[in-house]
């Protein structure tokens, strides 16, 4: 069995973990506000405790899609390690890294049909996909403006689990008793799983060219503020 670093910084958590033989042994996580880029790589640092990166077999970063910076500040901290040790990159998007996060933490409610994970986007807009119980992803990758309806035909099936930061938002828009709502971030330990798979099946990443998956173009703003 393989030892992973793993480094998720998508959205506002930033964390990272270590897993050896298929169970996590380490993880830091913090949810202070714009500070993943000061507190990524002393995470790693103490996660690793008395090993160095060379004494992993592959390092795991989250791809997104989430926020700009914090993908930005995970995907060059991963590449940086992969790059001075010669490791394999792994990458898991961040609603499959929820999805698993919804089954490792057993929050699905009895009789779920369908998890829908969700990144906040902004106002009522959120990055989501649908995957069956069993983990199938059965619609791509998308941003998605929520209203009444959107989910209706799954629900209309049964219980629907909304997981995720874009998940508290739709509490209030979705009527059905069959719609259940978990708020929170993605975490590092929940890579896990599918981490294992890609590196047993050496599903690697290109380190020179993987670029995160950010969904939307970013869009760069000038300040209103006087700066003279």
């Amino acid at each position: 069995m393989a030892r992973i670093l793993y480094i998720e910084t998508s959205t506002s958590l930033c964390s990272t973990a270590l897993s050896e033989d298929g169970r996590i042994v380490a993880e830091k996580e913090s949810d202070v506000p714009r500070a993943h880029a000061a507190m990524t790589a002393p995470y790693v640092k103490e996660v690793l405790g008395d090993l160095s990166v060379q004494d992993c077999d592959a390092v795991c970063v989250s791809k997104g899609p989430g926020s700009f910076t914090g993908l930005r500040v995970g995907v060059s901290t991963a590449k940086g390690l992969c790059f001075g040790s010669g490791l394999p990159l792994l990458s898991v998007g961040t609603l499959e890294t929820l999805y698993w996060q919804a089954v490792t933490e057993k929050l699905l409610p009895e009789g779920c049909r369908y998890v829908v994970p969700m990144i906040d986007a902004r106002r009522m807009e959120v990055y989501t996909a649908v995957f069956s119980s069993d983990g199938r992803q059965l619609t791509e990758v998308r941003p998605q403006v929520v209203e009444a309806e959107t989910f209706a035909p799954y629900l209309s099936e049964g219980p629907v689990l909304f997981i995720g930061d874009g998940a508290p938002k739709c509490r209030e828009i979705f009527s059905s008793e069959n719609a259940f709502f978990h708020g929170c971030c993605p975490k590092a330990s929940s890579m896990l799983i599918p981490a294992e798979r890609a590196f047993n099946e050496k599903r690697f990443e290109d380190v020179a060219y993987f670029e995160p998956f950010y969904l939307k173009e970013f869009i760069a703003t000038v300040s209103r503020k006087n700066l003279i």
